[in-house]
């Protein structure tokens, strides 16, 4: 152990008798513990770095910690793998809950890129110096390095192609078409305001027969709006393909009873289902099953569907939070099966009281950024792609009983996911660009609410990268 080492840990126990029981302790600094930095990737304006925590000790390491400085003018960006702080050129990085723990002789690490020049100085681990403080040339490149304006990908790659776009872009406005009447604003499908790009209508409900969909122009809505024949509202449905905006069945909501149990009822709702896209000329269609589903037959009755309609059609879910917690049972299971054939998951981040996020270290409140990206985050790290991946929300005051926020609140999560900024206290692991989108209760509710979902929301959904 060297002079100053020792010098130091003198100080720490000294500091430590005086305080007390205020003294709060950094994770144990492991003889022979190191974090060595190095610049995997430069391209001229920015860089990606890389420490590696090694336990070279007799002992476990429990959690770490690694500070370091960078020049002036250099800043942190995305990073992964590990959570940060930061105070001026002070950066400070911790474990994650699931690399905090490194056994002897086993070694971790984390990421991040950079803007600017220069490269980490002062670095300590745990309060002690790193040992890999120098830091070493950059690589010779066996690839080409990345251009300055195409920064080095900080998603894992997919471990399914995805399914044919069907034209729609890259990241995408969903809203909900009410085929009812209630306190929000009625309006016919051709009054739908052109910033959606998927219209959901709401909704095909239970038949008679186990699994069947049944769909008809709401009687207490025609009447609202003085006569609204289903003929019309076909025509409707013509109107907002030819303009780009997609038309899906959604079926269930709140009180939905459609249950898809076994074989035959899958049956039945592929033919049924099939038969009112063929009438009505629906794009696909959405599950908004609040009371349960049962993944085994769901996932075939929607395999079946697709075989009767083709690659083009779009498949969706509105899933409550709480339907997205576990990758093992319900709405996360049929996703994670259908994933080669699904389009996008817009879950409901509302309505949902406190819950934990994808750190599991913190019960997150609705209504806030921190809620909506923590909970976003366990989706996308547990086996659907960023695509895949929409933000749900309320589109303002009447349209919900709790987690409405503002559409800017929407765009700063949207932001936090797809580059790492304008994030509340929650940092996801890493960032993901090709987030999908967002999704709002309801057109209807956004109408009598002025369209400030809409028309904020979706303009920032063009500058994603």
């Amino acid at each position: 152990m060297t002079r100053s080492r020792s010098l130091l840990l003198s100080l720490v126990a000294a500091l430590a008798a005086t305080l007390g029981a205020a003294w709060v302790a950094l994770p144990a600094y492991a003889a022979g513990a190191t974090a060595d930095f190095t610049r995997t990737s430069d391209w001229g304006t920015g860089w990606e770095g890389k420490y590696t925590i090694s336990n070279g000790g007799g002992a476990t390491i429990s959690g770490w910690t690694v500070s370091f400085d960078l020049p002036a003018g250099t800043t942190v960006g995305t990073y992964w793998d590990a959570l940060l702080t930061g105070s001026g050129q002070r950066y400070t990085f911790t474990n994650r809950s699931w690399n905090g723990t490194v056994a002897p002789g086993a070694a971790v690490s984390f990421g991040f890129l950079a803007s600017g020049p220069g490269a980490p100085t002062n670095c300590l681990l745990n309060g002690a110096p790193c040992g890999g403080d120098t830091t070493p040339p950059s690589p010779t490149p066996t690839t080409p390095a990345p251009s300055p304006t195409t920064p080095p990908p900080t998603t894992p790659p997919p471990t399914t192609p995805p399914p044919p776009t069907g034209g729609l872009p890259k990241h995408l406005l969903t809203g909900y078409w009410h085929n009812f009447d209630n306190p929000a604003v009625e309006l016919r499908l051709r009054d739908v305001p052109a910033e959606y790009d998927i219209v959901a209508v709401a909704f095909g409900e239970a038949t008679a027969t186990p699994g069947a969909v049944g769909f008809a122009v709401d009687p207490g809505l025609s009447a609202a709006l003085g006569g609204y024949p289903d003929a019309e509202f076909t025509a409707d449905v013509q109107t907002l393909r030819s303009r780009d905006q997609k038309v899906i069945l959604s079926v269930g909501g709140e009180a939905g009873r459609v249950a898809v149990n076994d074989a035959t009822s899958a049956t039945a709702f592929a033919d049924t289902v099939h038969a009112l896209i063929k009438r009505y000329g629906f794009d696909g269609v959405d599950i908004d099953l609040e009371n349960g589903l049962n993944p085994t037959y769901l996932a075939q009755a929607l395999r079946a569907l697709r075989a009767k309609v083709g690659a083009g059609l779009i498949i969706t879910m509105a899933p409550q939070t709480i339907d997205m917690q576990s990758p093992t049972t319900g709405y996360f299971k049929l996703a994670l099966d259908i994933r080669d054939i699904l389009t996008v998951v817009n879950t409901q981040f509302y309505n949902s009281g406190a819950m934990l996020g994808c750190d599991q270290n913190a019960a997150y409140s609705q209504g806030t950024v921190n809620f909506i990206v923590a909970l976003a985050c366990i989706q996308l790290e547990a086996g659907l792609r960023p695509d895949q991946v929409g933000l749900g929300l309320p589109a303002g005051p009447g349209a919900a009983g709790g987690g409405v926020v503002a559409p800017s609140v929407v765009n700063a999560a949207l932001d936090c996911l797809a580059r790492g900024t304008n994030c509340g206290s929650f940092r996801p692991p890493r960032t993901y660009p090709g987030i999908r989108g967002a999704m709002t209760w309801s057109v209807n509710w956004d109408v009598s609410n002025g369209n400030g979902f809409a028309r904020t929301v979706k303009p920032h959904l063009a500058t994603l990268p």
